[in-house]
């Protein structure tokens, strides 16, 4: 049976149309949303699979979303039709097993049985054991510049079936939909589909295998990689050959300005960095500033929304925030990030309470004196100056929060880190 059949096998849609669903994501070009996949497949999958064995299939444009990156600028998503997500969730389970078992064990992003963690821990071991200084390798804008030609050559050299390698192109080729105007794509492949990940790492297994060559200690996560060597000078010449290679090799460049060599702890890894004294992974401080800016968010949308509801939304996203950094020695940011939560939520209720009267109730419904609320309160502050005070948190406290539901981020990470 040839790979293509197997994309189209019965097992294995039903397993990309499970990941689908679970992934959601917005819709395509087309409007079609992953609650309507189901009855799309139904009605025109004859048709499809026939245009997929038969090399008609033409894949839609995909939509272009600009998303803010934390350095300053935009990143350009790609983000396919729900029904070329699923093709290619299909083609993406077939082609796993092809290429995943010869790829570095030092490549760690978007691989069965690897995630950040281990890339962080890995870098983390090579730098207590010595390898002091990092080189940082950053591609400028490595999804939009991935040489097509260079790609297939690579795929070409495993897949055997034609009809699969024209598929992939297709998928590569298709266009982007940005602002009502259609642009032709010559080279990238869009971040927003569940192929652009395994090609991504194809597409570096060259610059893995050439370090391994040369004895690099490195670790490397999609397209941030970090290589760990034992003096500056040795890093500036790891640094200038890597860069020749991946120009000459790969037609990569990197961002000058954010690559180069120093020493860990001047440089950020997946959001973490470690302590001077090489002892202690901790949470970067702009990891720290994205969290809260994403948090601002949250606070915002819940002006007119119950406590509940926003504590919810909080609890949500910092449970997975406390999760991806469980490996951070440093219980300070957590306490730090409670305290800043629980005044952003005092913030919100002393907007939401609105008129003097209101508040005057509300403070004397939790517990203040008459004469304190009024004196208080007739403070012509603002929210966020009175969020501080003490006629708020004497009443508002930790312990309050906790009974309306709040996550405890100290508490939570320092369940995790000890289960280590």
């Amino acid at each position: 049976m040839e790979l293509l059949e197997k994309v189209v096998e019965r097992e294995n849609l039903i397993q990309a149309l499970k990941r689908v669903r679970a992934n959601k994501g917005a819709p395509g070009i087309d409007g079609m949303t992953v609650d309507d996949l189901v009855a799309h497949l139904k009605e025109h999958w004859p048709r499809i699979k026939e245009d997929l064995l038969n090399k008609r299939y033409r894949p839609k444009p995909v939509r272009g979303v600009r998303i803010p990156k934390s350095s300053g600028g935009f990143r350009v998503l790609g983000i396919p039709c729900v029904a070329d997500r699923f093709i290619q969730q299909a083609i993406l389970q077939v082609c796993t097993p092809l290429f995943d078992p010869t790829f570095s064990a030092s490549s760690y992003g978007y691989r069965p049985g690897k995630n950040p963690q281990m890339a962080v821990q890995a870098g983390f071991a090579y730098t207590r054991a010595g390898y002091d200084w990092v080189v940082d390798l950053d591609a400028e804008k490595f999804f939009d510049r991935v040489n097509h030609d260079i790609l297939m050559s690579k795929l070409a050299k495993r897949i055997k079936d034609k009809r699969l390698l024209k598929l992939i192109r297709a998928f590569l080729k298709a266009g982007m939909m940005q602002e009502g105007v259609l642009q032709q794509r010559e080279e990238g492949t869009p971040q927003g589909s569940p192929l652009s990940p395994l090609l991504s790492n194809i597409y570096l297994d060259e610059l893995d295998k050439e370090m391994e060559k040369r004895g690099v200690r490195f670790c490397r996560f999609a397209d941030d990689c970090n290589a760990y060597v034992k003096s500056k000078a040795e890093g500036d010449h790891v640094l200038t050959s890597l860069r020749r290679f991946l120009e000459w090799r790969l037609r990569i460049r990197l961002n000058e300005q954010k690559s180069g060599v120093a020493r860990p702890w001047k440089r950020t890894f997946l959001g973490h960095t470690m302590t001077r004294t090489k002892s202690r992974l901790v949470v970067s401080p702009k990891s720290v500033a994205r969290a809260k800016e994403r948090l601002k968010k949250i606070f915002q949308k819940g002006r007119g929304q119950k406590m509940g509801y926003v504590i919810k939304e909080v609890n949500q996203f910092a449970r997975g925030w406390v999760a991806y950094f469980r490996h951070a020695n440093q219980w300070s940011v957590y306490e730090e990030m409670d305290a800043w939560i629980r005044r952003r939520l005092r913030w919100l209720l002393w907007r939401q309470w609105k008129r003097p009267r209101t508040r005057i109730r509300k403070l004397i419904n939790l517990g203040l004196d008459r004469e304190t609320a009024i004196h208080w309160t007739c403070k012509k502050r603002g929210p966020w100056w009175h969020s501080k005070q003490s006629h708020v948190n004497s009443v508002l406290t930790a312990w309050w929060f906790e009974r309306q539901g709040l996550l405890n981020l100290l508490g939570e990470h320092r369940r995790l880190h000890l289960s280590l």
